[in-house]
């Protein structure tokens, strides 16, 4: 499968949100969804504990790590550190815009550098051999977003880029923060399908405000790929469809319910390796939007999974809450 083909539909690197743990769990609602660690730095892996930082199970692949950095020489390091533990790909970011990313000279501030991203994309391709790419912005603050993502794609293309992901809004590195960044600058899904027909032999997926899979289909249409984020994590059964509706594949599961007692033996596993209950399920409190007993499914989670020694039998009770399609179960719980 092509770098066209396997970026079809991936699920954003989030800070706080996409580890490990969100990972295994999105890879038992679909086998083809690419997943990406969140943002690690170059200084974590060259001198933290990297055997915890860039832990991952064998059930992730296909699994990306996200590096953040600025320097050539430690993120070609860095990169070769990842492909050693096994991720499949290695990607650059370009487009956080978070204060302490901009103090450390990494992130979206490099849109303003495009011959710099260009210098450390090339230092990390001649260092590994798995896919290198590159996420990144439309532009930041007061460029204008036809030059400057022209100048940065062609800066990674001609450095040897396997791929581009383009969240197509701005960032505004002054005057809004993090938060407001992620929904405040318009989205300008037409620069981003502007850039893939100038690019057609280059992977570019789209990035930015994308909350089902049947939008991600139409987008499909004159991009590669896309990148969903907020709304996978949020409501993450929409990643049942993913394996269906863009791979043309059946998804590992049918149901929600069957691709929670899929996950069960990972949960079981880590909790007997001493990991905390909340840690994983935290990521799945999304999962019953809208059906009957999810609230209270919520709400058993939150003050149960969270205090120490807390084991599957708290998860089976906060499921036994959730209605079952044709069950009656929950009805009480739900009203």
């Amino acid at each position: 499968m092509t770098l066209h083909q396997v970026h079809r539909l991936s699920v954003a690197p989030m800070m706080d949100w996409t580890d490990r743990h969100c990972r295994a769990f999105h890879r038992a609602l679909s086998r083809r969804a690419r997943l990406y660690t969140e943002m690690v730095t170059t200084g974590a892996v060259l001198r933290g504990d990297r055997a915890r930082i860039l832990r991952f199970d064998a059930c992730e692949h296909p699994v990306a790590v996200q590096l953040g950095g600025s320097d050539p020489a430690a993120l070609a390091e860095a990169a070769r550190i990842c492909a050693d533990m096994g991720y499949d790909e290695v990607n650059l970011n370009v487009g956080c815009p978070s204060d302490r990313v901009q103090e450390g000279r990494f992130g979206a501030c490099l849109m303003a550098e495009p011959a710099l991203v260009g210098d450390c994309v090339a230092a990390m391709t001649a260092a590994v051999a798995v896919p290198v790419t590159v996420k990144c912005r439309i532009g930041i603050d007061d460029q204008d977003p036809e030059a400057a993502l022209d100048m940065l794609a062609d800066a990674v293309v001609a450095a040897g880029a396997d791929a581009l992901i383009v969240h197509a809004r701005k960032a505004w590195l002054q005057g809004l923060s993090p938060r407001e960044n992620r929904d405040v600058p318009p989205l300008d899904y037409g620069r981003v399908y502007r850039l893939k027909a100038r690019l057609p032999a280059v992977p570019v997926s789209i990035n930015g405000g994308i909350a089902s899979i049947e939008s991600a289909a139409e987008h499909l249409k004159h991009v590669d790929g896309v990148m969903i984020g907020r709304a996978a994590y949020q409501e993450p059964w929409r990643l049942l469809a993913v394996d269906p509706l863009l791979f043309g594949e059946p998804a590992p599961a049918t149901t929600v319910h069957e691709a929670i007692e899929g996950f069960i033996p990972y949960m079981a596993r880590e909790l007997a390796a001493g990991e905390r209950l909340y840690a994983m399920v935290r990521h799945m409190l999304g999962l019953f939007h809208g059906v009957p007993g999810a609230r209270a499914y919520r709400r058993h989670l939150a003050t149960r999974a969270v205090k120490p020694g807390a084991g599957l039998d708290v998860f089976t009770e906060a499921l036994a809450l959730v209605r079952r399609p044709g069950s009656a179960a929950a009805d009480d719980a739900a009203a």
